[in-house]
């Protein structure tokens, strides 16, 4: 696993009352011995991760090297297609996905960015793209290779995409593609994230006007342009569906989903967000493994290609969702961590003007409610 935990050569990435860039990489260096991922490392020194990482460019002697870049961040990504097969992760605070393939397909149209390559799935926002860095970090043994990659930050040092090398990866291509777009001058700040946004009232929305504007969706994007229009929060939504479109669902639909389509064979797709960035997964997944440590629980994907990494212990509320299409309705599974955040979603595999598979119409109809638990 990559990772799994659920600025610029001068100090100005750091606020003036916290630590030094030469502090910050000592305890940094420290924290990433113990064993914690770097994200963990930033967090228990009070930093963010992107702070951390900033605080590592320039000239210093510590073993992780950081060279601040510079955009069109789509250009750079276009750009990673003469490298090879590389590895994409995008995470949240609950959820890893990670992608081995080729950049390809790269286009943007203003902030939005797509990648539409046979196994880089993504769908990017580049106006939340603050920062960007190439990371150097020597493995522990030194017989390993060390690590690099290319890491992408919004404004508040959350990490928004990362790009790794892999074993068969152009190293060559890649560091010609730091070269072109270091920029060694560049000043990286950040700043802390604000509070969420206050949801309003169920009493406050017009539920049947709501429900009959999803009933006449013809298309699943156009969820987004509705909770926009009547002012909803996305699991608030749910409530003003459910029992017709959305129902409850026992936190262990995640391993439920996964362990049955592994057995069946049935193609689905996973989403998973950040920030800045949409990584999608489509296609099988065949070796769904558990795993419970001192501090979490886990369900992961670890299948040649792609892994997945979900903090089972952190869902609080999951979601079966309906939505009418033009193609007929689509299935998801959606489930949200204990803040409230979206950790993951899961459809069945299908392209547009295809209807959804039966395949998965079956497994969803056999996942666990949460009125069955009751």
């Amino acid at each position: 696993m990559t990772e799994k935990s659920a600025t610029s050569p001068s100090t100005s990435s750091v606020p003036s009352d916290a630590l030094s860039a030469a502090a910050i990489r000592e305890q940094f260096q420290a924290a990433r011995h113990s064993g914690k991922r770097a994200k963990d490392a930033a967090e228990s020194l009070g930093l963010s991760e992107g702070q951390a990482i900033a605080a590592h460019t320039g000239s210093h002697d510590f073993a992780l090297k950081a060279t601040p870049l510079k955009g069109p961040w789509v250009e750079l990504l276009q750009a990673l297609e003469l490298c090879g097969p590389v590895m994409a992760l995008t995470r949240n605070e609950s959820t890893v996905h990670e992608k081995t393939g080729v950049y390809q397909n790269i286009s943007a149209s203003g902030h939005m960015g797509l990648a539409l390559g046979e196994e880089i799935d993504l769908r990017l926002f580049f106006s939340r793209w603050h920062a960007g860095f190439a990371v150097f970090e020597p493995a522990n043994d030194p017989k390993n290779p060390a690590s690099q990659s290319l890491q992408f930050f919004d404004a508040h040092g959350v990490a928004i995409h990362k790009v790794f090398v892999r074993t068969e990866t152009d190293r060559t291509a890649f560091n010609d593609i730091v070269s072109q777009f270091t920029d060694l001058d560049k000043a990286t700040a950040f700043g802390k994230a604000p509070p969420k946004a206050d949801i309003k009232p169920d009493a406050e929305l017009d539920a049947a006007g709501f429900a009959e504007a999803w009933s006449k969706m013809t298309d699943t994007h156009q969820f987004f342009g509705l909770i926009s229009k009547f002012g909803a929060e996305r699991q608030q939504a749910f409530r003003l569906v459910e029992g017709r479109f959305t129902e409850r669902a026992q936190p262990e639909i995640v391993r439920a989903l996964l362990d049955e389509a592994a057995v069946d064979g049935t193609s689905i797709m996973v989403f998973v967000s950040s920030s800045g960035c949409i990584q999608i997964h489509s296609g099988p997944v065949k070796r769904i493994e558990p795993m419970v440590t001192p501090a979490a629980k886990w369900i992961n994907v670890l299948d040649a290609g792609f892994n997945l990494h979900l903090r089972e212990d952190m869902i609080q509320n999951a979601w079966l969702v309906r939505k009418p299409t033009e193609d007929g309705v689509v299935t998801s599974v959606e489930v949200f961590d204990t803040n409230g955040d979206l950790m993951a979603m899961f459809f069945g595999s299908r392209k547009p003007g295809i209807p959804e598979q039966q395949a998965w119409r079956d497994i969803a109809a056999r996942l666990p409610r949460l009125k069955e638990a009751a």
